[in-house]
């Protein structure tokens, strides 16, 4: 097939676009690079340089490389900016997803899969967290995703367009050849191992005393990899709708901590802090519904995503080289 994949030169899209590779698929990457980086772009692909804002270049290229179908993980991601800058979130996310639209309807683009966050359920009621939960956002971020899945629905139905929409859980981990190399680093594991690369101190750990069997927030941590898979099977399959991809298991933060040490044999020293505000004590997907749908399932456990983002860190301590 031939795809579009926005964002594609960030941490969770190189790595779809790699598996995508290996598919056999013809993949472009639309980038503004702002965030990403050209030595996170699979060679098989073709890069071009450019912001969603752009629309009608945009069309264009859709329309030159006769996609058959848009993967758009193109977004402002950092949930503490959001509050502070909800300006960024909503032109990036909502005005820049909007123009994605658009050039799609020109380029007769008919189908988007769209990378969402659990961010778009705010403080869930009930956990573990399936589709029809409530979604309640509590900052910008998720906001500006929730109101994006919106839009979707509405050029679904005003144009045809086939929507998938994908609400991650916690994304970790790596391929042998991509990671995460961010300018502001928030993931918890990505900072666990800073910390035994000798780039950081310590690891501050927010809350010790939420109602979890230790004490510390518990969140559902996916593979990137699994992540990559379930894209490639939504662009190959004749499939729609909302879909949580998480594993359906916990893992506290205390948890995610000693498992690093095991990996990486170093010791980490932890600082205990007090609750941020907004932080839920659990955080874990209902997969039901992928695993029914796309016959999808995570294969990898937490001590996969840290020995494969440890190996790739070893390899590149200090990020990509461009």
């Amino acid at each position: 097939m031939r795809i579009a994949v926005t964002g594609g030169a960030g941490y969770i899209g190189s790595v779809c676009v790699e598996l995508l590779c290996n598919a056999g698929h013809e993949v472009l990457v639309i980038d503004n690079l702002k965030e990403g980086h050209r030595g996170a772009v699979d060679a098989r692909a073709r890069l071009e340089v450019l912001d969603l804002a752009e629309t009608g270049r945009l069309g264009g290229l859709l329309r030159g490389h006769q996609a058959e179908a848009v993967i758009h993980y193109a977004a402002s991601v950092l949930v503490g900016e959001s509050v502070v800058d909800p300006a960024k979130y909503y032109r990036n996310n909502v005005l820049g997803g909007l123009s994605l639209l658009e050039a799609m309807v020109t380029a007769g683009v008919p189908k988007l899969v769209f990378s969402s966050t659990s961010a778009t359920y705010g403080i869930p009621a009930v956990v573990p967290i399936d589709e029809e939960c409530a979604q309640n956002p509590v900052n910008p971020y998720g906001h500006s995703k929730l109101v994006f899945e919106g839009m979707l629905l509405w050029f679904a139905k005003a144009h045809g367009i086939t929507p998938v929409v994908f609400r991650y859980f916690n994304a970790a981990g790596a391929s042998a050849r991509f990671g995460e190399d961010r300018q502001i680093e928030t993931h918890l594991i990505p900072n666990v191992l800073f910390v035994a690369l000798g780039k950081r101190d310590s690891v501050e750990v927010f809350g010790t005393d939420y109602d979890t069997p230790d004490g510390s927030a518990v969140r559902d941590y996916v593979h990137v990899c699994d992540l990559a898979e379930a894209h490639r099977r939504a662009v190959e399959c004749q499939v729609s709708g909302a879909f949580n991809l998480g594993t359906g298991r916990g893992n506290s933060v205390w948890e995610v901590i000693e498992t690093c040490r095991k990996v990486t044999g170093h010791e980490i020293p932890v600082v205990e802090s007090g609750r941020r505000e907004g932080d839920p004590p659990v955080l874990v997907a209902a997969g039901h519904k992928a695993a029914r749908v796309l016959d999808w399932a995570p294969v990898n456990d937490l001590e996969d995503m840290v020995r494969s983002a440890w190996a790739w860190y070893k390899v590149h301590p200090e990020g990509y080289q461009d």
